[in-house]
């Protein structure tokens, strides 16, 4: 009798749970065909929110993180690297160039005064440096001039 009874409650609960409309793990109220929404498009952007989130965590920088710090970091990550393209293309464009390598990252960085300060100890791969020559190295034009009338030399006039 009892062992009819236990066969009765567990056809029962596996007949409810088969449903669906129990509560438990899964997807129940989302609706039909609901696309998750990634927290980089929640905030409108192009970095991954949810990966610095992970690695903010994972680096033990703290032992508590708030939900924006990953935001944060992510929409400050997204400016900087827009502004460096932005001025790399302009580098890239100016010697007619149509795709951007280490060189126009270098002039971008080196031209731009924030950018330099903050990027002033990195060393970027076949960068190469700004074309400077030193003022007394260049030929003085005016000078040798004036010395060529006189027939005489820079270097013995006193």
């Amino acid at each position: 009798f009892f062992s009819q009874l236990d066969c009765v409650h567990s056809d029962k609960h596996i007949s409810s749970n088969m449903t669906g409309a129990g509560k438990g793990k899964g997807k129940g109220g989302r609706g039909k065909g609901g696309k998750s929404t990634t927290s980089s498009a929640k905030a409108g952007l192009q970095f991954p929110v949810g990966r610095i989130g992970r690695y903010l965590k994972q680096g033990k920088y703290a032992t508590r993180m708030g939900a924006g710090a990953p935001v944060y970091l992510a929409a400050v990550l997204e400016y900087l690297c827009a502004e460096i393209l932005e001025l790399a293309g302009n580098a890239a464009r100016d010697n007619k160039k149509s795709r951007i390598v280490p060189r126009h990252l270098t002039l971008a960085i080196k031209n731009d005064e924030e950018l330099n300060k903050l990027l002033g100890g990195v060393t970027i791969a076949s960068g190469g440096v700004l074309p400077n020559i030193h003022a007394v190295l260049l030929p003085k034009k005016s000078a040798s001039s004036s010395s060529k009338s006189k027939g005489l030399s820079a270097s013995q006039d006193y």
